[in-house]
């Protein structure tokens, strides 16, 4: 069972979202993204320049105990390229949506919650409020909602919903991990179908999760990813599989492929890190698109939207063939009313090929309902 609030959406904010459904990139005079050495902490921040972005931080945890539970937070910003030449700080030139949702595995239920707003590009007065995003490092906000990165170099997350609170905190016992050709991410055929890609796997949280009104303190292990593109998707994808795993001995594996409309693979690609704190290259192995594969073992339709979901996979990679099991298999996001997409994200389990549960994480499905737009 899913339970949501209803998300509602100004009329002054309909017109915008329209424009994101489009099928084809908005024209735009800046030249194509490029790969480029990432200069941090500036690229933690927002890319305003950039068609799309987001901040992605989840997780596992349990209470003492040990109530099992998933959680995510992600930010996304979207540049409304018709606004960017109006006048005014009251121009939308961005908007900034977030979606939240805990997994309560006991009860095999979803809580899901949801923020959009408009934002003109510019740091915030005191009159216009917390809707921003830092292009000086990672600071997104949607008034009581946001994502940070601490001064030490942790992160700090709060999402206070009607019926969901996730406040937590997470320290970084690992190097960040630079996806792709040192964080240039090819997904497709074409070179300019690519994102800049920066994961931070094996992050330790500590914090509250909260459902209607109940409040659990929990421990637990976390996965942030943060990415900005112009160009994600070829023309024949209609979505993507991804899956984020953060392995119990310190390792962490990336997987992904983007599907043409018959399901068949078009791009994939991905990494294994070892356990450590540096980028060696001895220490990350990133996958060719011929190194994986995504074999769907079994399949949940959603009761609400009739979208049909696989929600265990076999996965082929250099490091092995995986199987990943949703934990609860009613982890669809609802999210026509902010993004517009109907997606699967859920907590799940990785098992190696000995049939032994090495590690968790999250597996993402995209494009089921219909092709997916950004």
């Amino acid at each position: 069972m899913i339970t949501r609030r209803p998300l509602l959406v100004s009329p002054l904010l309909t017109p915008l979202l329209s424009s994101l459904t489009l099928t084809a990139p908005f024209a735009r005079a800046a030249d194509t993204l490029q790969p480029r050495p990432l200069v941090f902490p500036r690229d933690h921040g927002s890319h305003n320049d950039t068609r799309t972005e987001w901040w992605y931080l989840t997780g596992q945890a349990t209470d003492a105990q040990g109530r099992a539970f998933g959680f995510q937070v992600t930010f996304f910003r979207s540049r409304v390229e018709p606004a960017q030449a109006l006048p005014g700080r009251l121009a939308a030139r961005q908007l900034l949506f977030a979606h939240a949702a805990i997994t309560d595995v006991a009860g095999q239920r979803l809580h899901h919650d949801q923020r959009i707003a408009r934002w003109n590009g510019e740091p915030p007065t005191a009159a216009e409020g917390a809707v921003f995003a830092s292009a000086q490092d990672m600071d997104v906000r949607i008034r009581d909602w946001h994502l940070q990165r601490r001064a030490d170099g942790g992160y700090r997350t709060q999402v206070v919903g009607e019926q969901l609170l996730i406040e937590l905190d997470a320290e970084t016992p690992q190097a960040i991990l630079l996806q792709g050709d040192k964080g240039w991410s090819r997904k497709g055929p074409d070179a300019d179908q690519a994102s800049f890609y920066v994961t931070h796997p094996q992050l330790r949280v500590k914090g509250t999760l909260g459902l209607r009104g109940e409040r659990f303190a929990i421990t637990g292990t976390a996965w942030l990813d943060h990415e900005w593109s112009d160009a994600l998707l070829h023309p024949n994808a209609v979505g993507w599989d991804w899956i984020g795993m953060n392995l119990f001995d310190g390792h962490c594996v990336t997987a992904f492929q983007l599907r043409q409309a018959d399901g068949s693979k078009l791009w994939a690609g991905g990494s294994f890190r070892a356990a450590g704190d540096a980028q060696q290259p001895n220490e990350i192995y990133r996958f060719r698109p011929g190194e994986v594969d995504f074999r769907a073992q079994r399949w949940w339709t959603s009761p609400l939207t009739r979208t049909r979901y696989p929600v265990e996979w076999l996965i082929r990679t250099p490091a092995d063939f995986y199987t990943v099991r949703a934990r609860v298999d009613a982890q669809e996001l609802d999210s026509r009313a902010s993004t517009g997409a109907i997606y699967w994200e859920g907590l799940s389990d990785l098992i190696d090929s000995n049939g032994r549960t090495v590690g968790s994480g999250y597996l993402e499905m995209t494009g089921y309902a219909k092709r997916l737009t950004l």
